[in-house]
């Protein structure tokens, strides 16, 4: 796939074909896959998104860890809040996939499982308010599926190498440039949504209390659904963000890779490692992690105490 933005943009450029178009003819070349077979997998992972979506709604029988289950349902259930009832489904959606996961049900990952929420929330959802057929959708994935193969390229997609700004700020970015493809955006404005996205999430740490993927990832993919979306209506009014957004995801990528091990998925530290964490961890049966926590170790790279003695 790409190595960067710009060399997918590039294509587009001398080939005359659009940013779908693109990712599509070089996944068929790569892949040795027919076209119409790549377009019939991504329709098929758009059902299981879906699918996903009305479990979590519908369900409110918690995970087995019993920090998660419901909480989709309930958000849903107030009715139109704040800004309405688009906005709460595109929340109560993201939360609901998540729950789907934490019950080991089946969920399309997009680009990781503990990011799975965004993609699918954003998508949907407003599908719905501004009247996008499945084909449009297939395509927006096929955009989606561009910026998160330039991400793991150039960064990283994944929390234990960059963070949940790998996870939830990769699905983001995703999100939103599809989003900006669908509202008829231009290359660049489909890369400065990206680079939008990304500039606000940039040193997310990853901090799954109990090592779970449940809290806070549900309520981060809420969250990052929320970035994805105004990145991309910042994007096509027409506000620039002056780093290039390549240059934006190599930032991504050192910042991630210069986070203490605590905040990439080992659950030593953030909110993890808070004394109501450890209790958490303790309750689940973790308590070799809470001893970890507890003396503040981190592969023995770090001796400073964190948390209670």
């Amino acid at each position: 796939m790409f190595r960067s933005i710009g060399d997918w943009f590039a294509v587009c450029e001398t080939t005359g074909v659009d940013l779908p178009t693109a990712v599509m003819q070089t996944e068929a070349r790569e892949s040795g896959r027919d076209p119409e077979a790549i377009r019939a997998k991504i329709a098929d992972a758009l059902a299981v998104m879906r699918q996903a979506v009305s479990e979590g709604l519908e369900t409110t029988e918690p995970s087995p860890s019993g920090l998660t289950g419901g909480r989709a349902r309930r958000l849903a259930d107030t009715g139109p809040g704040l800004l309405g009832p688009t906005f709460t489904d595109m929340l109560s959606r993201a939360i609901a996939t998540l729950e789907v996961n934490a019950r080991m049900g089946l969920i399309m990952a997009t680009p990781t499982a503990g990011a799975a929420g965004v993609v699918p929330a954003v998508l949907l959802t407003l599908a719905e308010d501004r009247g996008w057929s499945d084909e449009q959708l297939v395509d927006a994935l096929l955009v989606a599926g561009g910026v998160g193969a330039v991400i793991a390229e150039r960064a990283s997609i994944a929390g234990a190498g960059g963070g949940c700004q790998a996870e939830t700020g990769s699905a983001a970015a995703m999100a939103s440039a599809a989003v900006a493809w669908l509202e008829g955006g231009t290359r660049e404005q489909v890369a400065q949504a990206i680079a939008l996205t990304l500039q606000g999430m940039l040193g997310l740490i990853c901090d799954p209390v109990a090592g779970l993927v449940e809290i806070p990832c549900a309520y981060r993919n809420a969250s990052a659904a929320v970035n994805a979306v105004a990145a991309a209506e910042m994007a096509l009014a027409g506000l620039d963000f002056p780093i290039p957004v390549d240059e934006v995801i190599d930032v991504m990528g050192e910042v991630g890779s210069k986070l203490d091990v605590r905040y990439r998925e080992t659950a030593l530290g953030g909110l993890a490692a808070t004394p109501a964490g450890q209790r958490i961890a303790e309750q689940a049966g973790m308590e070799q992690l809470v001893q970890l926590q507890r003396k503040g170790r981190t592969r023995g790279e770090d001796t400073r105490r964190f948390g209670p003695s």
